[in-house]
Formats: structure tokens, sequence, C-alpha cells
């Protein structure tokens, strides 16, 4: 009797199999990213021929130098996320995408605004944070239908004075940059709701904010405030977050706003913003509401 010699592979020897093959092709993806080619570019998004049904694409988190010139030629694209790669520029065929609402350039390399982008004239939601931006092109004016722009952690010491021109602005982040003053001509922004300022150095309050009266949301946390002034008057007023400045009073506010902070003379729990542990307890609860409202706006165009 002739015995048949036949291979066994246990579970765990195809799982570690498995997953050498996808180091392996981790390993590959990461060789070709450094190539800064159309041809090794196109590899790492994959076979792109079609437009998606939801007439979003999502390419973050690909390791990307370069876009492809191929995601461009889905003109009906709405929305286009390429967070997460190693991007420093696009290509001018970008501006094809004309009817583009949302897009996403978060954690890249960018050190000015491509061009492109002030063609889109369609775009509402802006994602910048997390790049090496020092100024913005004046040409950003042109995007009329801009209503939220994320420029959080960036290199900007001055305030960049051509955001004080797009009228249409609902939310603005600009947190974790370098900024010690905002511009007058920041009140001209009369539609916004919500603006966000930590990890700056602002020495004071600023008075622009005092004159726009739609603000729902102010977050200065984290700067060099040493007083804050009356913001009574200021109707619309939900939350204000002012922790970790080096202040000697809270903000007063009508009646209904929540304040998350405290100040620095506190001696004990008494002093603290909103009365003892619920106002703590508040910080954390408040720090939830900025990384809610962008998957809100995410989500918004779904």
């Amino acid at each position: 009797m002739k015995l048949k010699w036949r291979p066994c592979f246990s579970s765990t020897h195809s799982k570690g199999s498995e997953e050498r093959l996808r180091k392996m092709g981790n390993a590959m993806r990461g060789v070709i990213a450094f190539i800064p080619s159309e041809r090794c570019q196109r590899y790492l998004v994959g076979d792109l021929k079609e437009m998606p049904l939801d007439r979003t694409l999502d390419l973050s988190s690909h390791q990307l130098r370069r876009l492809p010139i191929t995601t461009c030629v889905f003109d009906e694209l709405v929305k286009l996320y390429l967070s997460d790669n190693n991007l420093s520029s696009l290509p001018d065929e970008l501006q094809g995408l004309r009817k583009l609402q949302l897009l996403a350039l978060d954690f890249n390399c960018f050190e000015e605004l491509p061009a492109a982008i002030c063609r889109l004239h369609q775009l509402s939601i802006l994602y910048l944070g997390n790049n090496r931006l020092h100024r913005l092109p004046r040409e950003l004016k042109e995007l009329k239908e801009l209503n939220t722009l994320w420029l959080e952690t960036n290199c900007f010491t001055d305030f960049p004075k051509i955001v004080c021109e797009l009228t249409n602005l609902k939310t603005l982040h600009f947190g974790y940059n370098q900024i010690r003053s905002l511009p007058k001509d920041l009140r001209r922004l009369q539609e916004i709701k919500s603006i966000w300022l930590p990890g700056n150095l602002l020495t004071e309050f600023p008075p622009e904010l005092l004159e726009m009266h739609s603000l729902a949301i102010i977050d200065v946390d984290r700067n060099k405030i040493r007083q804050f002034p009356n913001m009574s008057h200021m109707q619309g007023l939900k939350l204000v977050i002012y922790d970790h400045n080096p202040c000697v009073n809270a903000p007063m506010v009508g009646e209904g706003v929540r304040r998350v902070g405290c100040w620095a003379d506190s001696t004990d729990d008494g002093q603290e913003d909103d009365g003892s542990k619920e106002g703590r307890e508040d910080t954390t609860e408040m720090a939830e509401v900025h990384s809610e409202e962008k998957q809100n706006n995410l989500e918004a165009r779904e």
C-alpha cells in the first residue's frame, strides 16, 4: 500500500503566512510611496475607473506623495478625502471637480495652499489642519460658499486677513498656531457660529469677538489671557471655554450660557467655574464638542 503525502497546514501556520504576505505588501507600498511618478502613485490608490455611486472618494492614509490625475476625471464628485498622506501639492486638474463640496487635506505636508483649491467654487467644507501652512492666498476669497474652515495646528504667526472676506463662514477652527491677536475686520463675519482658538498666544480676549453677535461657541483654552470681559450682551452665546489661562476672573455671561474653566487665583473648589466638581466634569464633556462637530460636518452631506 502506497501512502500519499499531503501537506498539513495548521490554522496558526496559515494565519502566519497571511500576516507575512500582508507585511510584504505594506513594505512594497512603503517603497513605492517614495517614487512620485504618476504610475507609482496610481498603484497606491488602486483601480479607479468608475465614479463612486455616493460621489465620495476616500484616499486617506494611502501614503500618497502626489495625487494621480486619474482621480480628477470624476467631475460629479462631491466629497474628496485625502487626509493623512504626504501631499505637498495638487495638480491643476483638480479644478475640474466643479461640484466638489467637501475637501479634506488635513495631516499632510502643505506649506502653501494649492491654487486649484481656490477654483472649486462649490466648496463649503475645507479641512487643512495639521499641515505647515503659514499664509493663505488672496484667491481664497473666491470660495463664496465656504462655511467651515479648519486651520488648526499649522505655522501661522499672524491671522490671515483673507479669512475675513469669507462672509459665509459659520465655523472656524484656528487652534494651535502662534497668533497673538485677531484683525479688526474679523467682525465682518456676522454669520459665524463657532470659533475655536485654543493653544495660541493671545494675551487679551479678542475684542472683535464681542461684536460678533451670532457666536454660539467661543474656545480660547490654553492661551495667555489675564482678564475676561463682560459677555452678557451676547444673546446667542451658549458655550465659552476659557480653561488653562492665567486669568484673574471668569467671563461674565448671560443666563444659561455654559462656561468651562477656572482662573489663576482659585484657592478652592468654590472658586472653580460652574461650581465645584460639576464644572470640572464639564471640561471632559466640552472637549468632545470639538470632535463631534467635525463628525457632524462629515455627515452633513451624506
